[in-house]
């Protein structure tokens, strides 16, 4: 057995990392579609030739992806070890989206690519991009309201999209054939081929440095650390039992809402997460698949204890449960568009809202929680060609023990970003005419929420198709220990002077518009923390002076304290 000192254990645990790090920035700066390239609506990773856990993540992408990528890693080990998928060999790279494979919805688009030492498979590195289309009823995917997973667009199981290190040139046409703007995807394909290779020829730098046994042992002494650091943690939070709901405002076709009930319980150095009573599957695209559940979890537990580092081994002392016969548990045809979205971060506010009671000083009041998915696509006829628009969008952060929250901030699934409003509008028939904070939008407490983003776009020429998956527009982000909710979503789309608000508030799909039609969208503020009467009043008066609040929303919101009897 090789043996270790900390410095070399360090440096490699350091250059692992650095190798995602670097796929992550190579794919970005090479992809063509904004989500990516602008967004950093992605991320790469190494996983175990073994069983596909976790290694090691790029810093810089989607939390959401880790669990996700892990559990499609080992589908696509097991089906090769089956038989079902043909094994693979040196310079193959697979495709896959199946959301029921270990995946999240159809536009996450997952490369797996097995990396050799010495004729055997060492381990595989992944990454997964977000396509801004794959078919479908509605550009851009995400059909609010449909019933099957047909409708949401073109599904693949793990094939070899690269054979030898070339692109198979009839299934790459067979995926054009079943999705819009095809001919632009290529310049993202060859960008999320490119950032394996560059991990690859990283990765083979380290190993010849330190060779293949002091690595492996570096790997296995990660996965252990990780997995004591986390049981530490755990010891901060008392035994017993810890519970919370959490709501969807609908699933798009029925209009009620969905329950996440959660009980978190803390026994024998362990944390169980049972979600046993939340609502059953639904008809709608809200369902989401078990590796998006487990990957909320995991990424809710990480905002908590961001020192342990990235590896399976951080989640093993979680044991998740109670979420067969729930919408936590989508099958085939389900319908889950909105599951890694929309879905993951209502139960990390679950686990958010549990466990705050017994770690005040590190868990936050919820945060805005949705990404704010609108699909926009038409035909630009100024330059002659069809075009997909993907928005996401920034909310507030939740209040916490020591600071108000972060004012449009990332979505809790990552670290993705609304484009720049110059890029959307030099790539798309669109203005944006507001772009601002949701003033007022931030839940009051001693520590107040943050606020969202409240932005308009007109459509400037040619017709166009909008559609939305968001969520919070029934309810708002819940504040925490006496703190109040946040704003809700509000969605608004103007067309000839009228004003249409979405039956479902969040979610609607195929809206006709026509030039001078306008979209306009208001995010959630995060929750509030704390009574709001204790927050100190220079700060109410400073935020009434920037114009957040108005004077007379601020003296109801943050009333005086009462003075003591």
């Amino acid at each position: 057995m090789t043996m270790l000192d900390p410095i070399t254990l360090a440096v490699i645990q350091a250059g692992l990392q650095q190798v995602c790090d670097e796929m992550d920035l190579s794919f970005s700066r090479a992809a063509f579609s904004p989500v990516i390239a602008e967004a950093d609506d992605r991320s790469d990773g190494i996983y175990s030739a073994e069983d596909g856990s976790l290694i090691a993540q790029g810093s810089r992408g989607l939390p959401v992806f880790v669990g996700t990528m892990q559990f499609s890693t080992r589908h696509i080990i097991e089906r090769i070890a089956s038989g079902v998928t043909k094994a693979p060999a040196p310079g193959d790279i697979y495709i896959v989206n199946d959301p029921y494979l270990g995946g999240t919805h159809l536009m996450d688009v997952r490369f797996a690519m097995p990396f050799y030492r010495s004729g055997e498979i060492f381990c595989w590195l992944s990454n997964t991009g977000h396509w801004p289309d794959t078919g479908g009823a509605v550009p851009g995917g995400f059909s609010a309201s449909a019933i099957s997973a047909e409708q949401e667009g073109l599904r693949l199981p793990p094939v070899k999209l690269f054979k030898a290190g070339v692109m198979d040139e009839e299934l790459w046409q067979v995926i054009c054939s079943n999705i819009r703007v095809s001919e632009q995807r290529i310049g993202d394909v060859k960008a999320q081929a490119s950032a394996l290779l560059v991990g690859a020829a990283r990765l083979s730098s380290i190993l010849d440095r330190y060779g293949d046994a002091t690595v492996i042992a570096a790997i296995a002494e990660m996965r252990g650390l990780a997995a004591r650091q986390m049981t530490a943690n755990l010891r901060l939070i008392a035994e017993g039992q810890y519970k919370a709901t959490a709501i969807v405002d609908s699933d798009g076709v029925v209009n009620e809402p969905l329950t996440i009930a959660l009980t978190v319980t803390r026994a024998a150095g362990r944390l169980t997460f049972d979600f046993a009573g939340s609502s059953p599957p639904c008809m709608g695209p809200m369902n989401s698949v078990r590796a998006t559940t487990f990957s909320a979890v995991y990424l809710a537990m990480r905002h908590i204890f961001p020192d342990v580092p990235m590896s399976a081994g951080a989640f093993e002392p979680f044991t998740i449960t109670g979420i067969e016969g729930t919408f936590l548990d989508a099958h085939y045809p389900r319908p889950v568009s909105g599951c890694a979205a929309e879905v993951s971060q209502r139960i990390a506010e679950a686990v958010f809202a549990a466990l705050v009671v017994a770690l005040p000083d590190r868990v936050t009041a919820a945060p805005a929680g949705t990404s704010g998915n609108f699909g926009l696509g038409g035909h630009d006829p100024e330059k002659g060609r069809d075009y997909v628009m993907y928005q996401i969008s920034g909310g507030g952060y939740g209040g916490n023990a020591d600071h108000d929250g972060l004012a449009n901030g990332c979505s809790t699934i990552g670290i993705s970003k609304a484009p720049p409003v110059e890029i959307m509008e030099q790539n798309f028939p669109v203005l944006y005419r507001r772009y601002a904070l949701h003033e007022g939008s931030g839940g009051a407490g001693m520590h107040r929420g943050g606020f969202g983003l409240d932005y308009e776009i007109e459509l400037l020429r040619g017709q166009a198709r909008a559609s939305f998956v968001m969520d919070h527009g029934r309810v708002g982000p819940q504040g925490a220990l006496g703190g109040q909710d946040g704003a809700v979503n509000c969605v608004e789309v103007i067309r000839d002077g009228q004003i249409l608000v979405p039956d479902h508030l969040s979610k609607a799909q195929d809206i006709p518009l026509s030039p001078g039609d306008r979209v306009r969208v208001r995010t959630p503020g995060g929750g509030g923390y704390g009574d709001s009467a204790l927050r100190d009043r220079a700060l109410v008066a400073e935020d009434v002076r920037l114009g957040r609040y108005s004077a007379a929303d601020a003296a109801r919101l943050f009333p005086e304290p009462k003075p003591l009897a």
